[in-house]
This record gives structure tokens, sequence and C-alpha cells, in this order.
């Protein structure tokens, strides 16, 4: 069994673990907006509104018809000017999506982390 010490220093390296693969994937945030463009795709893959999936599949499936509104975006289609919508500031305001959410993944993380290690003793 390990001691309360070795658990700790085996979470915190988990939790650096954790920090720089979020902080890879908030660099990368950019792309999921920059290849749609590229191909000429329109939306990025997945985020489309119900409307949208029923013209690229014919219906709209009805979990998706009774759910679609039931929760709405602070900050929809990652953009705060809608005046200013050019891929650098699309980039940027995804981006910045992407550090938030991380930053609010990562805090969660280390709360039950602390959890676990409080119990664990």
């Amino acid at each position: 069994m390990l001691s309360g010490r070795e658990v700790k220093m085996r979470m915190n390296k988990l939790q650096k673990r954790i920090l720089v693969i979020l902080l890879s994937l908030c660099l990368l945030t950019p792309i999921g907006i920059l290849l749609p463009q590229y191909f000429n795709a329109g939306d990025a893959w997945g985020e489309w509104s119900a409307q949208t999936v029923n013209e690229l599949v014919g219906y709209i499936p009805k979990g998706l018809e009774k759910y679609a509104d039931l929760y709405k975006a602070p900050v929809p289609d990652y953009s705060i000017n809608r005046d200013n919508s050019s891929i650098v500031h699309q980039s940027g305001y995804y981006l910045v999506s992407g550090i938030l959410g991380a930053t609010v993944t990562y805090i969660v993380m280390l709360i039950i982390s602390m959890l676990i290690i409080r119990n664990g003793k």
C-alpha cells in the first residue's frame, strides 16, 4: 500500500501531465475553425444546429429536436463581435474558449484529486 506522501507525489505528476495535455489541446483549438475554412466545409464538425443536421441528413433526430433549445452557449459561435468575423478573430475566440474550458477542467481535476488524497490518508 502506498503512503500518503507517495500518493501525493503520484498525483502531482499526474496533474502536471494533465496540465501539459490540456495546454497542448488549447493551442490546437484554432484547428477547429481553420480546417473547415480550408476545406470549405462550413461549420466545424459536430457543431451543427438542428437545422444544419436536417439539411445534412434530411431529418432532425428526436433527441436533438427535444433538447436543442435546452442549453444556450454563453458566447454563441465563439464570437463576441459578430460584425468582425475574420478568421483571425474567430481563431482567437476559439483559443480563448479552449483556455477557459481547460481552466475549468483543471480546477475540477484539482478539487477531485485533493478529495482523493484527503480520503486516502
